[in-house]
């Protein structure tokens, strides 16, 4: 018991650990300018196409323009942090299906005679399929992920580590060109044109290699949660009403389903009709300034891109509030406003983690250490003497390290594509070296507290917390390794694979150059 005790007391909150992080990164960032660390490296100028020599050099905090960018930019920085608006925003759509009840009775509904393993997969699958809208999956699915082995009577902690687990090795994997795919894909080209100015890549590119990705990672996520991590999540107390409750779909019920179902249907119809271009008044929601069908869908500039947060928000209330009005769980306007807030209850703590972490990222991408470790990692690549399978795992270890100081794919992938000249120099394809380093990327962003959602995961985490001690970082991160150690190996398997048989990725696409 006295061990017990002593482990519960000297065990970091995340807020404390994330202050910690930011004091050595001011440390560190002042001790390695004033060695002047720094690397150049050959970056492909997309104005002129020629080679530029560029220099990613460490800034320092630990001195007075650093401390004044600190004091200056944390305010700001805090106000236009997205994670804190989307998920605030998310919550009080969730708020209103949690109050009215229309959460559990369909989430109890859906898994009453479905198998544990089979809903853990489901999870695991739209997860990753979710890859497709982006960063924004982690403030919707985390939170719903919670709430769907809740009702299922399991730990809501197993479901929180899944989908984080799922949504970041999952985050590199997509059916179909995403618009971060994209956008990698004009680096990648960018770089390609030096040795081939007529250089093209398919948007259908990935086609073949990508549902094979996508039913391995499934089905290895869902093995690890079940068979490791539900057995070291402790046990979760559910009160004893809830227990022992059993669904019963009274009239009530029924009506609120059907009316919700309607009211959401026609919302979606809406919607949907909105995205699609070509027809009588339809594709409002599309940036036409772009060419690609998914940069018109998901461009920065694009309404649907900057308002899908509130655009899923508002389907929420919607299914919410039309559930409540049937099953007659929502009777007054008075009801209905207390509703919106429900998820919100109890929130100081989260935006106490999300304020820390706000600092945290902020300073160390000013450091720019990331970007000296990353740009260091391209030249060892360049520099090496390596063809063929041995450069390609190079590429896929790298990427995985940097990816830790450097989480976001494109700041990461305009550094290390200016690798693209000697991978295609020694037989091996630009999509192909994409491909590599976006598997590499995904292993790595749910271990490092850089990676700007991850806070999502770890506030989730403390919110369904029943034990006396809080949850750390350390011990968050310990719940991802085997997910990214078994998935590191899974698509390096793949990539061998693919690279002995000179398989197809997809349409017009191969391994080789």
């Amino acid at each position: 018991m006295k061990k017990q005790r002593i482990k519960e007391k000297i065990g970091l909150h995340p807020v404390m650990f994330l202050l910690i992080l930011c004091f050595i990164v001011i440390v560190v960032s002042g001790i390695l300018s004033f060695f002047n660390v720094q690397a150049t490296y050959n970056k492909v100028s997309s104005v002129t196409g020629d080679y530029q020599a560029t220099t990613e050099a460490v800034v320092s905090l630990f001195s007075l323009s650093g401390l004044k960018y600190i004091f200056t930019s944390t305010v700001s920085n805090f106000a236009n942090f997205t994670v804190l608006s989307n998920l605030l925003i998310i919550l009080i759509g969730i708020g209103i299906m949690v109050k009215s009840g229309f959460l559990k009775t369909v989430i109890a509904l859906m898994t009453k005679r479905v198998k544990k393993n089979t809903v853990t997969f489901v999870l695991v699958l739209i997860c990753i399929l979710s890859s497709i809208i982006g960063d924004l999956a982690y403030v919707v699915l985390i939170p719903l992920s919670a709430l769907l082995f809740l009702y299922g009577k399991r730990s809501p902690m197993i479901g929180i580590i899944t989908s984080f687990a799922a949504l970041t090795c999952g985050s590199g994997i997509s059916l179909f060109l995403t618009s971060i795919d994209s956008s990698l894909l004009n680096m990648t080209l960018t770089n390609a044109y030096i040795l081939s100015a007529d250089y093209t890549i398919s948007s259908l590119g990935y086609i073949i290699i990508m549902p094979i990705l996508i039913i391995l990672l499934s089905f290895i996520i869902t093995y690890i949660s079940e068979n490791i991590i539900a057995k070291k999540v402790t046990k979760y107390e559910f009160p004893e009403e809830d227990v022992e409750e059993e669904l019963v779909i009274t009239k009530k019920k029924m009506r609120g389903l059907l009316l919700a179902g309607g009211a959401g249907l026609i919302y979606l119809l809406i919607f949907i009709y909105n995205i699609i271009p070509g027809l009588p008044f339809s594709g409002n929601l599309l940036d036409y300034s772009q060419n690609l069908y998914i940069d018109k869908l998901f461009s920065y500039n694009s309404f649907f891109s900057n308002g899908f947060v509130f655009i899923v928000a508002v389907l929420f209330v919607i299914l919410g509030l039309f559930y409540g009005i049937g099953a007659k769980t929502i009777t007054n306007n008075k009801e209905f406003i207390d509703s919106l807030g429900h998820s919100l209850n109890g929130i100081g703590k989260i935006i106490v983690m999300i304020f820390a972490v706000s600092i945290f990222i902020n300073i160390f991408k000013y450091s720019n250490i990331g970007g000296v470790i990353t740009a260091a990692l391209a030249n060892l690549i360049n520099s090496s003497n390596f063809g063929g399978l041995p450069i390609i795992i190079l590429l896929f270890v790298f990427s995985i390290i940097s990816s830790l100081f450097l989480p976001n794919a494109l700041n990461n992938w305009s550094i290390l594509s200016a690798t693209i000249p000697t991978m295609m120099q020694v037989g091996v394809s630009a999509e192909f070296a994409q491909l590599v380093f976006r598997l590499g990327n995904a292993v790595s962003i749910g271990l490092t507290p850089v990676f700007a959602y991850y806070i999502v995961y770890i506030a989730f985490l403390a919110n369904y917390n029943q034990s006396n001690k809080a949850i750390t970082m350390i011990e968050a991160i310990k719940y991802q390794i085997p997910f990214a150690i078994i998935s590191c190996i899974g698509f390096l398997i793949i990539i061998i694979i693919w690279y002995i048989l000179s398989a197809p990725l997809g349409i017009g696409t191969s391994i080789a150059f």
